[in-house]
């Protein structure tokens, strides 16, 4: 076969040379290669056809060229053998076998199919820092939405593939995190109102600590208590931070509603960090409610916990517990304990996984409203985008409910203190000031520096919340707190009229206590001043100005406290008798220490309202609020001054911190140490006015009550012709209010009595002073002098004898 290809070339060839050579045309010569290929096909075909029944099985080759055949180039190829390559694949003769690349030998069925679905490693996301384990951590079995993974870290890039994401996929992965669970430092955080919440919490604390594999020992925190919640939920206190939350459900206000406010703020400010929570190794949520009573409510608030802190980038490492404290809860609070110790054993990868029909409004019992939207509804529970979308309903996104409901712990502590609640979010209170001077024993310090008399002084809030958690507050925490109004709101004309029936109600209990002074007990019907302080932060009540103007109506003076947390309310104040500010630190650091605020903002916020004092509100007769704290805030004068040249006051009231007990479970501690004497309020204050006179500021003090350990510092337009006028003449106050024409300060002031002035005690005539003894000190002198009259009368006996 071989010699008649080649004779047939030849022929062909040398045919085809002579006739080009004679100028034989090119088409004849066309014909004659073409005649030729198919003679050549077809000679092939019958080569494939004789090896057809030896087929070649694919084995391991050395790099040297070889044939389909498996012998080495040059042997001779027995019969049949052919052309080894074809252009055919998987032929029934074999097929085309040679390659440039090495065979592998194996079965081809055995060889897995290529998945078409994109795989992507998701663990980077949560690791801060490189680990060794990176190398294991198992990836995605299915890619996620570009939009919904956080960004990739460098190292994730290198191993994620380039293929473009599917549209069909299940929404899962396997995490573990950079850190081991049992070398984690455990925080173990609750919330309670009734003392369940820090019993259940107790038990998964002891449950923790008792495991000897834990490398640190668990901590036990109350989140009432935190002065930052930043501090534990922006930046974590350290890298391997665990945490776990036993968390109340309450349908009444209480702490954790603003610790929960204070998550979806975080969630929503573009100042932190999208995921800050994703630096934990992991977090869990117990949650404790009453599924009998209220089943639509149950645990509702430990899954807005377990939402907003896997919306900050958190990572679940334990399902959500939901106990109810009515049917054997203690038990099931130990069996989740126990269960959980047992996992954070186990650091194989976890499953992350949810779905995109989950509805946060059906698993947290409707307390976050919806608007049905498509565009503007809660994403899913783990879903870490979508911050624009749930930015626009921050304002409605809690629930609004009363401030002080009647069912309430907060109502029953507040009426227990003996406060009269009126409405869901105001209250009013008769102080001992009051009861002394029915009884002729004095009046407090606002009767030496302005003339007020405390039996006819009705103390009031319209917001029982407070945006700060002051250290010597006096209701040791008990009372809400928040940064905005987010309650049912009761109108300023039913707040006032209820108001002034409880006064009056506890007025009437006074009747029949001995040393009651008659005339002061029927005056005492008739309200003449209302000091808007008592507790919480008036300021704060949406109506504070209509309900200002009502006590202006009734001829009830009006003296404002606010805390200087409150610009916007405080610019679009009314006209008010005197508006005070309080002043708690000269500094940031100690403010935030004596006061411990909620705003992130409180020292900017304080220094606005300074501003506004002296250039809005210039016009009211002004006051500087200090109250001493030793320990805390009584050191830096030259602070001091810097506030009051920013500010200038009309007047600066310093005042000794009153002790109210100590409570370090509701954050107040407070001991007797902290409370500064007369002579250190007086020493304080001299220093305090030479520091001001020193900068040319005209301020000298004025008057005192050194019962009250207060003292007055004025401003020097109210001394005229060397006599103080710092009492308020609040006939005047009202006929230039009812002018309907502007008016200052100076308008409505009156002289100050003699003694009033500082260095004369401020103590009202008129009235007896009891000085208090302590029970101890009156049952030794009682005994002394008992021991005397025995001795006396021994003697006597004696001479008798």
């Amino acid at each position: 076969m071989s010699f008649n290809i080649v004779t047939t070339v030849g022929v062909v060839s040398s045919v085809a040379v002579y006739y080009f050579y004679f100028s034989g045309r090119f088409t004849v010569s066309l014909t004659v290669l073409i005649a030729y290929a198919i003679f050549y096909s077809e000679s092939n075909e019958k080569h494939k056809e004789g090896n057809a029944a030896h087929p070649i099985t694919p084995v391991k080759k050395e790099k040297k060229a070889c044939c389909c055949s498996g012998k080495k180039e040059g042997e001779k190829k027995k019969s049949g053998s052919g052309s080894c390559c074809s252009g055919k694949k998987n032929g029934s003769g074999g097929g085309g076998c040679c390659s440039t690349k090495k065979l592998i030998d194996v079965d081809q069925n055995e060889i897995p199919q290529e998945d078409d679905s994109m795989t992507i490693d998701f663990t980077t996301a949560f690791l801060e820092k490189k680990s060794k384990k990176v190398k294991k951590v198992p990836k995605i079995f299915s890619a996620a939405k570009p939009d919904s993974v956080a960004p990739a870290s460098p190292k994730q890039k290198e191993i994620e593939p380039t293929e473009p994401a599917q549209d069909n996929f299940i929404r899962s992965a396997l995490t573990i995190s950079n850190e081991t669970m049992l070398n984690s430092q455990i925080y173990v955080f609750y919330s309670s109102l009734q003392g369940s919440g820090e019993r259940c919490a107790k038990i998964v604390h002891e449950t923790l600590t008792a495991m000897p594999e834990l490398a640190h020992q668990p901590k036990l925190l109350n989140l009432d208590e935190l002065n930052d919640i930043d501090e534990y939920f922006v930046d974590v206190p350290c890298e391997n931070a665990l945490y776990v939350l036993v968390v109340p459900s309450y349908d009444v206000d209480c702490p954790l509603d603003y610790f929960l406010q204070t998550l979806e703020e975080n969630f929503n400010d573009h100042r932190i960090d999208g995921f800050p929570l994703r630096k934990l190794v992991g977090y869990c949520v117990l949650g404790l409610g009453d599924s009998e009573s209220w089943p639509e409510k149950f645990c509702y608030q430990a899954k807005n916990t377990d939402h907003w802190i896997a919306r900050l980038g958190g990572r679940r490492v334990f399902p959500v517990g939901e106990v109810c404290m009515k049917t054997d809860g203690v038990n099931k609070v130990t069996e989740w304990a126990n269960l959980l110790a047992e996992t954070l054993k186990d650091d194989e990868p976890i499953i992350y996984e949810y779905d995109e029909t989950c509805d946060i409004e059906e698993d947290a019992g409707a307390d976050y409203a919806s608007d049905g939207s498509d565009d503007e509804g809660l994403a899913d529970v783990e879903d870490l985008a979508g911050k624009e979308a749930t930015s626009k309903k921050n304002s409605n996104s809690m629930e609004t409910k009363q401030m002080v409901s009647k069912d309430s712990p907060t109502y029953r502590n507040l009426t227990k203190q003996g406060y009269r609640i009126v409405g869901s979010h105001s209250g009013v209170k008769i102080c001992r000031w009051t009861k002394n001077e029915l009884r002729g024993k004095g009046s407090c310090y606002k009767k030496s520096l302005f003339n007020i008399a405390s039996s006819r002084c009705m103390e009031l809030t319209p917001s029982l919340a407070c945006s700060s958690k002051c250290v010597f507050c006096w209701r040791h925490g008990t009372n809400p707190v928040s940064k905005s109004w987010r309650w049912e709101t009761d109108d300023p004309e039913y707040i006032l009229e209820n108001a002034l029936k409880s006064h009056y109600a506890m007025i009437k209990q006074m009747r029949g206590v001995p040393g009651v002074i008659a005339d002061r007990f029927t005056n005492a019907f008739k309200v003449g001043h209302c000091a808007l302080s008592l507790v919480g932060e008036p300021i704060m009540y949406p109506h504070i100005n209509r309900f200002v103007e009502l006590l202006h109506e009734k001829e009830i003076t009006s003296f404002l406290v606010c805390n200087a947390q409150h610009p916007e309310a405080l610019e679009n104040i009314g006209k008010v008798t005197q508006l005070y500010v309080s002043i708690d630190a000269p500094t940031r650091d100690e403010l935030k220490k004596v006061d411990r605020p909620l705003y992130k903002d409180f020292w900017e916020r304080m220094l606005q309202c300074l501003d506004i004092l002296r250039t809005k509100q210039s016009h009211q007769r002004t006051v500087f609020r200090l109250t001493l704290v030793k320990g805390f805030n009584i050191g830096n004068i030259s602070s001091y001054a810097d506030l009051v040249q920013r500010g200038q006051p009309c007047f600066i009231e310093v005042k000794g911190a009153t002790y109210s007990g100590s409570s370090d479970g509701n954050g107040n501690p407070l001991t007797m140490q902290n409370i500064p004497y007369y002579e250190e309020c007086t020493t304080f204050v001299k220093k305090f006015t030479e520091e001001l006179q020193r900068r040319g500021l005209n301020y000298e003090v004025a008057a005192e009550h050194a019962h009250s350990n207060c003292i007055l510092i004025a401003n020097t337009k109210f001394k005229i012709d060397d006599e103080w006028y710092t009492h308020i003449d609040f006939a005047k106050f009202f006929e230039n209010l009812n002018s309907g024409k502007n008016f200052t300060y100076m308008d409505y002031m009156s002289k100050t009595p003699e003694w009033a002035l500082f260095g004369n005690g401020g103590f009202a005539p008129g009235n007896t002073r009891v000085y208090r003894k302590d029970k101890k000190m009156k049952n030794k002198e009682n005994l002394n002098v008992a021991t005397e009259n025995t001795v006396e009368t021994s003697a006597e006996v004696s001479v008798n004898a």
